[in-house]
């Protein structure tokens, strides 16, 4: 796993991270090209996050069971050719249907992420875990700003049709560079689907990192969610490009998440998971002074959700993290069952702030935060010790030794 492999993923991440955004910022291009109405238009993005949320259930339990560069490779390149249809569709439904093909094999971070840990030791996964999460942020962030720009000067079919380029060349790429791995798993299909369940109940680890996520997801979906009506609304009179601006902050966590593998690398995922709490309730406090307006409440979003947006992306490096050392002939499988739950999470989140917002006002929102996040450090700190080894390699088995018999083995 060399310094290059690991930037090639992470650039692979920001690639395919960024196919689920960039359609955002050209809604209402599209809605003015194809002559129809706004509201319509966003049925362009909801595909796209249904088709994801589908290809995490359906594509990436097959990490365990194919092996990693022609899995990669194939889905890029799915992926590169639905980006081209999408760009040259001549009416919307035939553009909403390529763009659920987009977010349906557009999941090669979470198949990235099982090839990393699986080529990566112990002592290393966080640190490379967090440069991959530090990909997929870059991707998201600047996603927007790349599908806005390039669709107001060319046309809202230009991003689409230079995101398939992007992609069918990484593709290509990554067929020559990345190594040859073996899979991990001989089940059939359709008992691959059925694991990720399985898993959820048999590995009280996996569901309490899905409960950490999930629940600082919601919130933070909630936070997002209404974060534009607070800005466009009184007492800002903002328009939506404030939103934006607001939103790069959140680069910060591409310099963060690093830092916070190799954290975890060094004490654990536990002590990282109970700052990023701690982190992720500080910000509620602050967030909730941003509801008076002015430019001290500006300042006081600007610092609130970068307190927010920190702590979310380092957790997720330590949920992660502790995920990929539970089972390693599984980790498809595993984080399938992790990122399903994280968005679960994030949906009810943003569908329970909206309602708070529209009783309570900003405030609620941000107890809504506090809230979910208190969920998740109380489940934290009356978590039982972990007996069973933090490594996949001290989950091997003792050496045996020529001609002497355990007593241990003799009692049995």
């Amino acid at each position: 796993m060399t310094r290059r492999l690991v930037l090639l993923l992470a650039v692979t991440c920001a690639v395919a991270v960024g196919n689920l955004y960039f359609p955002q910022a050209v809604g209402p291009l599209i809605a003015a090209g194809l002559h129809v109405p706004p509201d319509a238009a966003t049925l362009v993005v909801t595909a796209t996050q249904l088709g994801y949320t589908g290809g995490i259930v359906l594509l990436v339990p097959l990490g365990d069971r194919l092996p990693h560069r022609p899995l990669l490779v194939t889905l890029l390149s799915l992926t590169g050719l639905a980006l081209l249809a999408a760009g040259c569709a001549p009416n919307l439904p035939v553009l909403v249907a390529a763009s659920a093909a987009v977010g349906l094999t557009t999941v090669a971070a979470q198949i990235v992420g099982t090839l990393a840990a699986n080529l990566t030791s112990a002592g290393r996964r966080g640190a490379v875990i967090g440069a991959l999460l530090s990909g997929s942020t870059g991707g998201m962030l600047l996603a927007r700003t790349f599908g806005g720009t390039l669709g107001q000067w060319l046309g809202w079919r230009a991003p689409y049709l230079v995101a398939a380029a992007l992609t069918l060349l990484l593709a290509a790429v990554l067929a020559r560079t990345v190594p040859a791995t073996a899979a991990t798993s001989r089940q059939p299909y359709r008992a691959l689907l059925a694991e990720p369940l399985r898993l959820l109940r048999t590995e009280p680890e996996l569901r309490r990192s899905c409960i950490y996520q999930a629940s600082v997801f919601a919130g933070f979906s909630a936070v997002w969610t209404c974060l534009a009506l607070l800005l466009t609304g009184p007492p800002y009179d903002l328009d939506a490009r404030a939103v934006g601006l607001l939103a790069l902050v959140g680069a910060a966590t591409m310099l963060c998440t690093p830092y916070a593998g190799r954290l975890v690398d060094r004490h654990g995922p536990d002590p990282v998971n109970l700052v990023c709490l701690l982190g992720v309730l500080a910000a509620a406090a602050v967030l909730a002074t941003g509801s008076h307006g002015g430019p001290l409440g500006l300042t006081a979003l600007t610092l609130g959700t970068l307190l927010l947006d920190v702590p979310m992306q380092c957790g997720m490096v330590a949920n992660q993290t502790r995920v990929d050392t539970l089972r390693p002939e599984a980790r498809g499988r595993l984080r399938s069952a992790y990122m399903t739950c994280a968005y679960l999470g994030g949906s009810t989140g943003s569908w329970l702030g909206t309602r708070v917002w529209t009783r309570t006002g900003w405030w609620g929102v941000c107890t809504l935060l506090a809230l979910l996040t208190m969920l998740a450090l109380t489940r934290h700190l009356t978590a039982r010790p972990r007996t069973a080894p933090s490594t996949p390699e001290d989950r091997q088995p003792p050496p045996r030794t020529k001609g002497r018999t355990s007593p241990h083995s003799q009692q049995a």
